[in-house]
């Protein structure tokens, strides 16, 4: 310890092998970005507005977006400054702001996207839908789903106390706990396992029961005489399943991969894609759901007729 530099930053070396298309990964972010923060917005501003969908799945899909603006403004307005070679560098505190926040919101979309599973019992028990989901245990799922996404990473509180010592590169366009704890200038076996265990209870246990709902939901469509009543059943849920499937795919992809520096480059990419994509897309999937077309078409009518009347 006595032989160590303390560092008081961290350098982000973001893609240092796209040096000739920098300015096109710059403009290809920031349109995705200002077009996932105008969806999400717009999902927010849709639900709270129309009457029509003050229901349990919208008011969760109002809480999924607003997670998704706050995820990728984590980490996107780094990003384009780093890319512009502003500025890479970034200071120990925020680093550490940045991973918790990160894995904070990651674990509470899972927690969502869970609690959201359950909301589809209205295919198979309609006539208690409305008393088995009330607004009360709505408000409590959504604000457990956000408590639970924070005490999971309340493990990551080690990292505030850990030193850092030269090198302070870390190769990837965001902070994260992994690189963080190999930086570190002393033992930190323990707490890698800690999160570990913590980051495999999470992505194991919430598929599991996101499934369980499912099981009972296809158990009912199939009883259901008629194809196109069937059809409606499935299509009810299909949007929520798509999502599912989409983030989970995202993280095995990022998590789930050989270690070697040839998979570096593509776990940034996939990292980057997951981090850009998957915010950009819930929006537009949520979206062609006849509810949602409807009420947009609604407001897109307001508005025009508020702007004739003036």
């Amino acid at each position: 310890m006595e032989n160590q530099t303390f560092v008081t930053e961290f350098i982000l070396l973001s893609f240092p092998s796209l040096q000739r298309v920098l300015v096109l990964l710059f403009v290809g972010v920031l349109i995705i970005y200002i077009l996932t923060v105008t969806g999400n917005v717009i999902i927010i501003a849709t639900v709270v507005n129309d009457n029509t969908l003050h229901k349990p799945m919208y008011f969760f899909l109002g809480n999924l977006a607003l997670l998704e603006i706050i995820y990728v403004s984590t980490t996107m307005p780094k990003l384009l400054a780093s890319l512009l070679d502003v500025k890479k560098s970034i200071s120990i505190p925020g680093c550490k702001a940045q991973a918790f926040s990160r894995f904070f919101l990651g674990a509470t979309e899972f927690f969502l996207l869970t609690a959201m599973s359950f909301d589809y019992i209205a295919i198979c028990n309609p006539l208690q839908y409305i008393i088995i989901r009330s607004g009360k245990l709505c408000a409590k799922l959504s604000f457990g789903s956000w408590i639970s996404g924070f005490l999971t990473v309340f493990v990551q509180t080690v990292l505030f106390r850990l030193p850092f010592c030269v090198p302070n590169i870390i190769n990837h366009f965001y902070c994260d706990i992994g690189p963080l704890l190999k930086l570190s200038c002393t033992e930190t076996h323990h707490t890698e396992w800690l999160v570990f265990t913590v980051a495999t209870v999470v992505l194991f246990s919430t598929p599991f029961l996101t499934l369980i709902p499912y099981f009972a939901i296809i158990f009912t469509i199939l009883r259901i005489p008629s194809a196109s009543g069937r059809q409606k059943a499935f299509s009810t849920c299909i949007a929520h399943l798509a999502v599912v499937i989409m983030l989970y795919r995202a993280v095995i992809s990022i998590y789930v991969r050989p270690r070697g520096h040839a998979s570096l480059d593509m776990n940034k990419v996939a990292s980057l894609l997951n981090t850009l994509v998957t915010p950009l897309l819930n929006p537009f999937i949520y979206t062609l759901k006849n509810e949602v077309k409807t009420a947009l078409k609604k407001s897109v009518t307001r508005n025009k007729v508020f702007e004739v009347k003036e």
